[in-house]
């Protein structure tokens, strides 16, 4: 959506672009001023806390301060593993001459985009609307009440300046016009909001049958992932098109979902010495990372693994799963049980360099042998694959692969890179590590907890259950209220930032596959609770649909829906769902409707050529094939369940027990022995007590050859 600049805004973009002059302003010794970041609760905040800008954190005291002094406000949003947030910070905001200019002309807030994703997403659209780009450092100028009017991302220290002079001047001279592009610019976000026109969809497979093909060329069925770059993994398309598959048996979908996996894993991307994931390449080949690893994403790529895992049963699915737990239990797990954010991409002021080698390194570590043949398995080069020498690990085949290209046995092969990479690994320990982001941030959590559940259900590996109830125990005991609602973050042995939808909405669901994992009722009562207090104050009565802040959150400009993907499925998407399957436990018809009327609402945009909504799309495949209910009741049913779920069911909602403890479990209690209920609809097929026949009911595919 674009919106009309006026004069004045257009005039300063322009002189923004075009300015590459202006007076060097070196570091002086005065004037400096202490802020108040020291003791926040976020990492990214207190490395702000030496800066001579007297930063503030958002909240009433600053925003009553610009209104009280008139000052326009700076809003610089960023997180603590952005790389050119560091840049920004040692180029720009430890300047003193910078600060002062700041310091007697704004009110500067410095705001983590990971706690306040609230606040994030305004500016940030601001910026999209503006410029058609946006990202991270997020630069953004609003009037004393935070409406916007004009928004940016990285700046040199001599751009900065001489655009901090000219908004002065301009607010000053122009004041008319700053004020009228600041309503115009909110009434854009407010109209970003707004429902599609098309009307209602239908909740048919004739629609969720006709998906793949509208998204079909933003795939790139060469290198995997949607084509172009830099390249996302975005596992949430890849999990709808595992969906796909199973409900449809489309080959292509498959295809590309195993296409993307590969590369992946072979990539730069991927931490072949450690495990786990960067959070994206800048090239078109998953080859050149930023270096940063998200929780979130090795969450969602975690449970990813797993399912096609299941679907597959590739042995190079099932490693990247164990060797990406081990990396987050020895990396991102605090002792308590919750789960850190991130880890820096930049460690002794430099993006990458806990992460690469030159060829000197490996050849003076490692036996000739081993060197050689990792050298060559990894694309590690004399003159480096990347930059000043050096080499990020990739590779262009599978060990397989190269292990027949070599003419020598894979399991000789195997364990060769094998010891190399353990040696390299040990090697690489005795660096300097980049610095982690220990808050503790509820929705992400959830994503990793879900990881921990779907592992356990592919691979059978009983720990990762046990990882699962640590850490959704630690998230009950500091993270959930009585009445259901939750805190957003937990840092220093404290909550404090006020959820967001999407912390209700993936908590619940994670919670819901907790209870199908375990059977234990307790995890399906406390989705309830938190499920009836996003009802309560997040839903839009007159769309069905929730808004991102509940009703009692800071007053922003603009209160955001947030219905599309992002480098997490919707919130809305996510809520739905819970909603429905919870509806679907407790024979709640309310809240299954309630979930398919906001279906409807967003049904229209998932035939669009974009594929910005796959977990709507995984929700319409759910709703429109209608789901099964299995039933496994007697004193062997997690034994039976656990046989059942090494498969893939993504349309299988699991419960039993020895109790019969919710609606569909009634007058299904045996008093020996287990039985098996596969049920569709609340009608039920035959009883069985072998899994082998129950699994015939459900018609579940081989696994492709």
């Amino acid at each position: 959506m674009a919106i009309r600049l006026n004069g004045i805004l257009i005039f300063l973009i322009q002189f923004f672009l075009l300015m590459n002059c202006g007076s060097r302003h070196e570091k002086s010794n005065g004037d400096e001023t202490s802020n108040n970041l020291g003791q926040s609760s976020s990492p990214y905040l207190r490395e702000h806390a030496d800066n001579p800008v007297n930063w503030h954190e958002w909240g009433p005291e600053a925003l009553d301060k610009a209104k009280k002094e008139n000052k326009l406000l700076i809003i610089s949003i960023g997180y603590s593993s952005c790389h050119w947030c560091h840049v920004m910070e040692e180029e720009t905001f430890m300047d003193t001459a910078v600060a002062r200019i700041m310091n007697e002309n704004f009110i500067s807030i410095k705001v983590d985009r990971e706690e306040r994703p609230d606040i994030d997403q305004i500016y940030l659209e601001a910026a999209q609307l503006i410029s058609g780009n946006s990202g991270w450092p997020l630069n953004a100028f609003a009037l004393p009440d935070g409406k916007p009017f004009y928004a940016g991302t990285y700046f040199p220290k001599l751009q900065w300046i001489t655009m901090l002079r000219q908004i002065i001047k301009t607010y000053k001279e122009e004041n008319a016009n700053v004020l009228k592009q600041a309503d115009a610019l909110t009434k854009a976000l407010q109209d970003t909001g707004a429902l599609s026109t098309k009307g209602p969809g239908e909740l048919s497979q004739t629609t969720y049958d006709s998906i793949f093909q509208k998204w079909q060329p933003s795939f790139d069925f060469k290198a995997g992932g949607l084509a172009g770059a830099p390249k996302f993994p975005m596992p949430v398309i890849w999990e709808f098109l595992l969906q796909n598959y199973y409900l449809t048996n489309n080959s292509k979908a498959l295809e590309i979902v195993t296409t993307t996996l590969n590369e992946i894993a072979k990539g730069g991307i991927y931490d072949h010495l450690g495990g786990g994931f960067a959070r994206y390449t800048t090239d078109a080949y998953w080859k050149i990372p930023h270096f940063e690893k998200m929780l979130y994403d090795n969450a969602q790529l975690v449970s990813l693994y797993a399912h096609a895992f299941q679907v597959t049963k590739s042995k190079r699915y099932r490693d990247v799963v164990t060797q990406t737990l081990a990396f987050v239990q020895r990396e991102m797990m605090s002792p308590e049980g919750g789960f850190w954010a991130s880890i820096n991409a930049d460690s002794e002021g430099e993006e990458g360099r806990y992460y690469s080698w030159t060829k000197s390194e490996i050849q003076n570590s490692l036996d000739k042998e081993k060197a050689d043949l990792f050298a060559d398995y990894y694309q590690v080069v004399d003159s480096g694959n990347w930059e000043n020498g050096k080499n990020i690990l990739y590779a262009t085949m599978s060990k397989r692969e190269f292990a027949l290209n070599k003419k020598i046995k894979e399991q000789d092969c195997d364990r060769i890179l094998g010891e190399a990479e353990t040696e390299l690994f040990t090697l690489r320990n005795s660096r300097i590590r980049p610095s982690t982001d220990t808050k503790i941030l509820l929705s992400w959590n959830a994503l990793m907890l879900k990881g921990f559940v779907d592992a356990y259900l592919a691979l059978g590996e009983s720990v990762y259950l046990q990882v699962a109830l640590t850490n959704a125990r630690f998230l009950e005991k500091h993270m959930i209220q009585n009445d259901g609602r939750l805190w957003r973050n937990y840092a220093n042995g404290k909550a404090t930032t006020e959820a967001f939808l999407d912390d209700y909405a993936l908590l619940a669901r994670s919670f819901v596959h907790l209870y199908q994992a375990t059977f234990d009722i307790h995890w399906l009562e406390m989705t309830q609770l938190v499920l009836r207090y996003a009802v309560t104050h997040f839903r839009n009565s007159h769309s069905d649909l929730f808004y991102y802040t509940a009703d009692e959150a800071d007053n922003l400009v603009v209160r955001k829906m947030e219905l599309a993907d992002n480098v997490i499925p919707s919130s809305n998407a996510v809520l739905a769902e819970a909603m429905y399957m919870v509806g679907q436990y407790y024979g709640q018809d309310s809240l299954v409707a309630m979930s398919t009327a906001m279906l409807r609402h967003v049904a229209s945009e998932l035939t669009t050529d974009l594929p910005y909504y796959g977990h709507w799309a995984s929700f319409l495949g759910l709703v429109a094939y209608q789901p099964y209910e299995v039933a496994v009741m007697g004193n062997q049913s997690l034994d039976a369940t656990r046989k059942m779920q090494i498969y893939y069911l993504p349309t299988t909602f699991f419960m039993g027990g020895s109790v019969e403890n919710l609606p569909l479990l009634e007058n299904k209690g045996v008093s020996k022995g287990t039985m098996i209920y596969v049920c569709r609809n609340k009608t039920c097929k035959l009883p069985q007590q072998d899994v082998a026949l129950a699994m015939k009911q459900l018609l579940v595919r081989e696994a492709p050859l």
